[in-house]
């Protein structure tokens, strides 16, 4: 089914006969693209500014061609046509040609349209590392311990590299450390009988697109020591 095909359907399912209100046509769409879990997918969003008029919900079509000038276009999959999300399953790595996504915001007195651009690698984002853990050791060290996020679906193959960031309880800033490649590291020359809070972030191996947000914090008790 082709794209003006997809359109059409979607008019008549939002109800686009005049009789049936006089609300105004939706604003473009705000479009954001992630590849939190590369090189699996790109997962991408959107947002509509607010419809003071709207009764009935919006629909959206979203698709994509890989390259400016390609001519076929393919669905970003959808779990609804209501659905502010979708996914592109068919990465292409490394590739100098942007992919081109168009979501059209679809209601009952029109639609509108946004293109987003954008390389895969230079969207790579992961997901916060999980399962942070801390282990007090002796000589005011504290081993920390992380895991991958599960998102991210090929940690051996497409490697991650970790930040640790950490501060002593009552502390203004934190002390960062990394990157580190494995998924452990001991921090040393703590404060005794101090409180720890740590948090760990991943980064694509190769420096591409940006670092995750911080992990949920993990605290230890008191580091040990004199």
């Amino acid at each position: 089914m082709g794209p003006r095909l997809l359109l059409a359907v979607a008019l008549c399912a939002a109800g686009c006969a005049p009789c049936r209100g006089r609300e105004a046509a939706p604003s473009p769409p705000r479009v954001r693209c992630r590849a939190s879990r590369y090189p699996v997918a790109i997962d991408c969003s959107w947002t509509l500014p607010p419809a003071p008029n709207a009764s009935r919900p919006t629909a959206f079509i979203a698709t994509y061609r890989l390259g400016v000038a390609a001519q076929e276009s393919r669905p970003c999959l959808q779990p609804a046509p209501e659905a502010t999300r979708c996914a592109i399953q068919d990465v292409h790595l490394f590739s100098m040609r942007p992919y081109i996504l168009n979501v059209t915001a679809v209601a009952p007195r029109g639609a509108s349209s946004a293109l987003v651009p954008f390389v895969a690698e230079r969207i790579i984002k992961p997901d916060p590392p999980e399962a942070v853990s801390l282990n007090p050791a002796s000589g005011q060290r504290l081993q920390v311990r992380w895991e991958p996020p599960r998102s991210w679906p090929f940690p051996d193959l497409f490697s991650l590299k970790y930040r640790i960031r950490y501060k002593r309880h009552g502390a203004a800033h934190f002390h960062q450390v990394g990157p580190v490649e494995g998924t452990s590291f001991t921090l040393r020359a703590l404060r005794p009988r101090a409180r720890y809070c740590v948090q760990v972030s991943a980064q694509d191996f190769t420096d591409s697109g940006e670092p995750s947000d911080w992990s949920l914090p993990a605290t230890v008790p008191r580091i040990q020591g004199k």
